[in-house]
């Protein structure tokens, strides 16, 4: 994920959690706060201790940010979010994932409305 997209600071995370709204199923919690300042949408991964080891954890990050990288178009600028991982995300294949990240964010309404139709 490139640097213009990256929520890092402990500030920042704070932030969207105190003041932000928060939307979630079974397996990805999503907090979001507008940011009319920002151009671009700024997204950070949590997952925590108890989900695995350092490996696991690093491996989720890393495929949590990649689907969201591959599908930045359909975001939502001018938002913070924070995306945490539950327990279930364990069992899931990339595709799943994709699919039930997708799911938090449409059910927060965060998904860029698209301007062709579909048939």
């Amino acid at each position: 994920m490139e640097k213009i997209y990256r929520l890092a600071k402990r500030e920042d995370f704070n932030k969207v959690y105190r003041y932000g709204k928060s939307e979630a199923n079974r397996q990805f919690v999503l907090y979001y706060l507008p940011q009319p300042g920002n151009e671009h949408f700024r997204l950070g991964v949590s997952v925590s201790k108890k989900i695995g080891n350092a490996v696991v954890r690093n491996r989720l990050r890393r495929m949590m940010k990649e689907i969201v990288r591959l599908k930045k178009e359909q975001m939502t600028p001018h938002y913070d979010y924070i995306l945490i991982a539950r327990k279930p995300v364990l069992e899931m294949d990339f595709e799943s994932m994709e699919k039930s990240i997708f799911h938090v964010i449409r059910k927060a309404s965060l998904v860029k409305k698209s301007s062709r139709t579909k048939n």
